[in-house]
């Protein structure tokens, strides 16, 4: 899958997030990847001050990580994320 990096494809990331039993917030701080994930508390927090490409790499490592559970997943959702997964990501 080609990963295009524009805010509605963050936005589809977002959604994602949205069904998923985790918390995705942006706030600042000195994260060394970027991000910071809290497993047992299933928060997600991001680097508020990243530019959109590095938000976007950030949330597709956290879902490659967290693999959230595809039947609370909306069917457009499920198919996104089953095409995030099955294939190699082509980061432009």
């Amino acid at each position: 899958m080609l990963v295009k990096y524009t805010p509605q494809f963050l936005n589809k990331l977002e959604d994602l997030f949205a069904e998923s039993d985790y918390v995705l917030r942006y706030e600042k701080g000195n994260f060394k990847s970027g991000y910071c994930l809290l497993k047992d508390t299933k928060v997600a927090i991001v680097n508020k001050y990243f530019p959109l490409d590095g938000k976007i790499n950030c949330l597709l490592e956290i879902i490659k990580d967290i693999n959230p559970d595809i039947n609370q997943l909306s069917e457009k959702n499920r198919k996104f994320f089953l095409e995030l997964t099955q294939t190699h990501l082509d980061l432009q």
